[in-house]
Parts: structure tokens; sequence; C-alpha cells
């Protein structure tokens, strides 16, 4: 009948006993249209039976849709929006998928400005890699206080589970590599970059990294940073795709930011020309940085039919509450004054030995105690005293059990820590200070015990000058007379939040409170940090009072008021303060309060710090002099200038000289204006992004199609569908 075998193509019925086969032949690929009868149709030989056609169709149709559903990224752009929590901005849609998933591999330094959403990129990203295939193995390094922030957004947004991996975890498993049992893990920069911390993770390959905050680990010639920089150089190596996040990325030295584009790419950016190169030619493929203009929300269509894009970053106004002390509170200033200078003085005869700097710490927290409540000082002083009393006997044994490589933490380490671990290194420090003849700390007890008493004066006159300052102020920002309005007030220590909660509620106010001390739990646990969030988000509560702890991770754009009751002398602290109202969400110009006693030495020292930031800010009109300050005026040297002023090494008028020598208007600018900034996007390709936003919304999965494919597949498959009516 045919020449050469047909290949069928169609089969038609055509009446009783006719069919019609459309067929093409295997050699010739010429196309027959044939009418067959029964009797043809037996004579016909047939070579293939493999496939007989007639399977389940809704199967088949089942199977097509499981693999559609596997590649759906392939038709949906934004298709790690579909599966996540999140509303992204144009800046972040840009950054994901305009950059980092156009590359083959990722090795990037994402460096926008402070406040731009890196959660929600690096999330997206997470997402988008793990849809490809190209991600399950994930390893997060940010500072401390940062990381139960990243394991909650990262929760909340992308359903994405990591652990954060501490100290106590990996002391707990001897002999079990932790860093291979769990595929998803944070930790802190600090602790992975230990030497006994290392090895361990030397033996991991991870398919991606992030590092948050990532110019801490910039090439510096102290062996901590040397420390840091081994650990970037480690996880660059041992890792597919690593994305390092700043919003300091450059600090004004070509080589030393050439030494950290290393960590990117050790032999694309092996020196300064080649990166200066790439500036020219204004292209820099591992580099994308937008300052706080371009970050806007999508436009929105006016009532005049118009279209505008509103910016995400509200104003930032600061004040400073200016305050005296005077008679009875002012002479305990002084009194406290003399006493930590004398026993700054005699720890300093002894060097820079432990002791000296253990006792130095001390003496200054009692300054930052005074400065922030006299009741927070007299609690200080008498547990002090008490601790003192009962140590004494079992000091030198306490520090007999200190470990053999214990090492005195300076004031950068000690901020970054938990306030549980900040604690036992203080008790650590007191058993070291403690170390001195028994006729001095029985001296030093009867003067702490003296103080103490004088403080409690000073508080039963109820005639704190701060504290009065505090209720005028309530008055005059209308918080007495319009409850609906929220206040943010933070303060350095748990004694002064106790003191304030216990003031505010006498007034009437309804109070909350964050600190170190309480779990993060869950928004329906009573005594937690989500919990107070959620009572202070929904207005149950007007006033939330919080230490550095809700500086960590918790966002509070509802209230657009903030308080500093007292001042942190670490810079970067205040920031993290600011950054919990003043953030995406927030819809109204941020005020910040700063309550300062102009006439104490600290006190006129810090209101010049907070004024120059401000001058210096408004002649750059640039709001990074704020993030950058950290860089200049530093943790560790805050610590060694007021070590020396409290031993009597600096008189008054050094202590301010030396602590603002660093702080000039050239100095920021080299940092936040530096050759980098060129390359920095003021603009975004708006129109581009809405296009591209309005696809991927034609084309996104819905709800109802997975629902349907999985009522179907149950059928094939042994499971049990319930339907659940309402979804928390």
């Amino acid at each position: 009948m045919f020449n050469e075998p047909m290949r069928v193509l169609s089969a038609q019925p055509s009446g009783d006993g006719i069919c019609i086969l459309e067929m093409v032949g295997t050699q010739s690929e010429r196309f027959r249209q044939v009418t067959f009868t029964e009797e043809d149709l037996r004579a016909i030989h047939i070579f293939d039976t493999k496939h007989s056609f007639d399977g389940d169709g809704i199967l088949l149709r089942l199977g097509l849709q499981a693999c559609s559903l596997r590649i759906a990224y392939e038709f949906d752009p934004y298709f790690g929006l579909s599966i996540s929590r999140v509303d992204p901005l144009p800046h972040q849609l840009e950054a994901v998928y305009e950059y980092l998933l156009k590359l083959a591999r990722v090795r990037f330094l994402l460096a926008d400005d402070a406040g731009a959403g890196k959660t929600i990129m690096s999330g997206l990203l997470i997402k988008e890699l793990e849809l490809r295939g190209l991600a399950d193995r994930i390893l997060i390094v940010c500072p401390a206080n940062l990381a139960f922030q990243w394991q909650r957004e990262l929760r909340e947004k992308f359903d994405e589970g990591f652990l954060i991996m501490k100290g106590q975890d990996l002391r707990d498993q001897f002999g079990i590599n932790q860093w291979l049992e769990r595929n998803r893990i944070i930790t802190s920069l600090d602790l992975a970059k230990r030497d006994d911390i290392l090895p361990g993770l030397r033996q991991v390959h991870w398919d991606l990294v992030i590092v948050d905050e990532a110019h801490r680990m910039s090439w510096s010639p102290p062996s901590k940073k040397t420390a840091r920089y081994a650990l970037g150089e480690l996880l660059r190596d041992s890792a597919d795709h690593l994305l390092l996040l700043t919003a300091t990325p450059h600090k004004g030295d070509p080589v030393n930011f050439s030494l950290f584009l290393q960590l990117i790419d050790q032999d694309a950016y092996a020196d300064v020309k080649s990166i200066r190169e790439a500036m020219t030619r204004q292209r820099a493929p591992f580099y994308l940085r937008r300052t706080k203009e371009a970050m806007v929300y999508f436009p929105e269509k006016k009532h005049d039919g118009s279209w505008t894009a509103e910016k995400i970053f509200t104003k930032r106004i600061p004040h400073t509450v200016g305050f005296q002390i005077d008679g009875p509170e002012f002479d305990l200033y002084c009194d406290v004054t003399r006493f930590v200078k004398n026993q700054s003085r005699k720890a300093a005869l002894q060097g820079d030995t432990p002791r000296a700097r253990a006792v130095g710490f001390l003496m200054s927290l009692y300054q930052r105690r005074l400065a922030s409540s006299t009741y927070s000082l007299r609690r200080s002083l008498e547990s002090r005293a008490h601790r003192l009393d009962v140590a004494l006997k079992k000091a030198h044994r306490l520090v007999g059990q200190a470990p053999p490589d214990f090492v005195i933490p300076d004031m950068e380490e000690l901020e970054e820590m938990e306030e549980g671990q900040r604690e036992k290194i203080e008790e650590m420090l007191l058993a070291i200070s403690l170390t001195e003849s028994s006729d001095d700390v029985r001296e030093e007890i009867s003067e702490l015990k003296s103080l103490a008493v004088q403080a409690q004066s000073v508080e039963d006159s109820d005639s704190e000058a701060k504290l009065s300052e505090l209720k005028d102020l309530l008055q005059k920002e209308g918080f007495f007379d319009h409850p609906e309005k929220r206040l943010l007030i933070f303060t350095e220590f748990k004694d002064t939040l106790d003191y304030l909660m216990e003031k505010l509620r006498d007034w009437g106010f309804t109070v909350g409170c964050i600190h170190g001390g309480m779990k993060s739990g869950g928004r329906d646990e009573p005594g937690t940090r989500l919990y107070s969030e959620q009572q202070f988000r929904e207005g149950l509560i007007q006033v939330l009072v919080a230490t550095e702890a809700a500086g960590e991770g918790i966002n509070l754009q509802v209230c657009n008021i903030l308080f500093n009751y007292d001042i942190p002398w670490n810079p970067n602290r205040l920031e993290q303060r600011m950054g919990r109202i003043h953030r995406y969400g927030q819809r109204k110009d941020c005020l910040i309060f700063n309550f300062v006693a102009t006439n104490t030495i600290e006190g006129r020292v810090l209101q010049r710090l907070l004024h120059k930031l401000q001058e210096i800010r408004d002649a750059l009109e640039d709001d990074a002099v704020f993030n950058v300050v950290g860089e200049i005026l530093s943790p560790a040297h805050i610590e060694r200038v007021l070590r020396d002023y409290y031993s009597g090494k600096l008189g008054d008028a050094d202590l301010e000289e030396r602590l603002l020598e660093n702080v000039d208007e050239k100095r920021f600018r080299d940092i936040c204006q530096n050759a980098l900034e060129g390359l920095a996007t003021k603009t975004l390709n708006l129109e581009m992004l809405v296009e591209r936003r309005a696809k991927a919304q034609e084309k996104r999965l819905v709800p109802e199609h997975i629902a349907r494919f999985i009522r179907e597949a149950s059928d094939y498959v042994p499971m049990k569908l319930k339907v659940i009516d309402k979804l928390p």
C-alpha cells in the first residue's frame, strides 16, 4: 500500500467502518490523507505498539501542570513574589530581578542607603534561587544584635526557617560539626571569626552566603579586623553565591576598598587601578548603590488625574532637650564623679592591666547610669556594694575559673553582645577588680553605701530635673490630652526602664516595655517582645519604654515620636534607635527628642556632638552622616578617651577636643561622597518597573489554580484534604 513506513498524525471516523488517517512518510516526510475501510485497517502492519494512546488523560494533564508549576518562574518574572508575603518597592524589584538574578553566579556588593529593605531583597533572592534549584544550604552572617531581626523577617515574610547559631549551641554539641547539621543558619560575625570556630566552617560548602554590615570585614591593621577579613576570604571560597550588604562600603581609602572588593572576586579587583577603570567606564557589574532619593513608592493616581511617586523616607527632625541639675542632685553628680576619678586613678597606676581596664569600664558605667537616672545609679551602687561584700571571699576563686583565653572585650564588642552575655562579662570584670587588698575593697564598699544613701535622698525629694522635663514635654506634645498619640522612649538600662514605667503609670498612661530579658516569643504570648510590639501597634498601650533590645529587629513605624531619655556613647546605637520609627512605612516626619544635662561635662560633650553631626548633615544634605558616624567615632576610641579622662590624664577641655577631633565635615564627606557615589543611582526607571509588575500580575499563578490542582491530584496520591474556613 505504501513504499515507506508512515507515521500516523491523526485518525477521524467517517461513517460506518470508514476512517480517515492523516500520515507523513518517515523517510520522505511527505504528507498523505487516506480513507481506510475496516478491511484495510486489518491489513496494516503496526511497527510501534509502545504508545497505545489509551492512557488517563486527567493524569497526563496533572503531570503537565506539575511540570509547569515546577518551572513557573520561567513564565512569571516575579514568581518569588507569588509565594511571599511582601509588597516590594521599585528599587527592591530592580535590585533582585534586574541585577542579581541576571548573574550566572551571584558575587555582588549591594550598598544602598540605610533603610532600603535589605532583608526583603535578600529574601526574594533566596526564594528565586531556591525555585531554580540553586540554593539549599544558606548562611547569613550579621552583627549579633541583628540576628533576631533577620530570623523574624525571613520567617514572617518568606516562610523561611533559619536557626540562630550561638556559641553555646556549638559548645553543647562537642564533637559534632553543627554547621553541617542544619541547612539554614544565621550567625554573628564575631562568633564566626573565632579561631575555634573557623575549622568547623572550613568543612562546609554553602550554596549562598549573605553578609550584612559587610564593611566590618574591611582590611585593617588591628587583629580583630584581620580576623574578620580572614572570615570573609573563607566565606568567599566556600560559597557558590555571595551577597555583601552595607550602607558604607567605602571609607575614603581606595586601597582598603580594593582589598574589600577582593572578597567578591579576588582577581577582577586585585588593585585600585582596575576599580578606577570600572568607575571611569561607569560600569561596575559587582556593585549597586541607590540613594534615598531613588527610593520611592510605586506611582499612584491622584484626584486630578496626575501620577506621582512619593518618597519612602520622611524627614528626621532632632531636638535637644537641655536641662540643668542643681541642689542635692548636682552635689550627687560631683561626688560620684569624684569617686569615679579616684578609683580610676588608682587603677591607672597599675598600667594597662586587666584590672585597670575592668575598673575603668565599671567606673564609666556609673557615670552612664547617673546620666540615665538617679534610681539606676542607686541600684547599681547598692548592687556593687552587696556583691563586693559577698564576693570578697570568693573573688580569687572566680578569677581562677576564668577561661585561660579570657580577654576583656573592647567597647564595640560589648555593645554588640546580648544583654545576658554582657552581664556575665560584667560579673567577671567585677571579680577581676576585686583582686586588690581587702582594705581597699572595704573602703570602696563604705563609699558605695554612702553614695547610695545620697542617691536615695535625691529620689525621695522627688525633684529630679530630667523627670520634670519629661513630664513637661509630654504635656507640651499633647500626650496627656490625646491618648491616641503613641510614644517610644529609649533608655540604656533596665533599672531606668522600671523607674519610668512606674512614673508613667502614676501619670495615667498605658505603658508597655521591651528589654533584653524578654524572649522574642509571639504576638499572642504576654511578656514577650513581639507581644509588646503588637500591643503598641494596635494602640492598646500609648507609651512603649525600651532598652537597646528594641533597637534590634522591632519595627515601630506606627509611631513617629521618639524620646532618648539617655544618650548612648556608642553613636551606632543612636542610629539604631531612630531606625525603629524612621523606616519604610513611616508616613509622617519623625521627631527625635534627646535629653541632655547641659551643666555636666558629659552632657556638654554629647550636646556638642549632636549639634556638630546635625551641622555636617545639613552641609552635606545627606542622612548618611548618621549611618557612618560609627566609622569616624568608634566605640573603642570613646572608651579610651573616657578612661584617660576619669584617670586624670585629660582635663575637661581635653575631653571634648579628643572625643570630637575626627568629627569634621571633610572626614564625613570623604566617606559619604567618595568616588563610588558617581555610580550611585538617584532615579529609577519607574515606567519599566511598573510595566514589568503589571505583566507579572497577569501571568501570576493564582491560589485558586494551585488549589484546583491539589484537589484533583488528591485522587491519585494517598492524601486527605481538609478545608480550613479561616486562616490566621
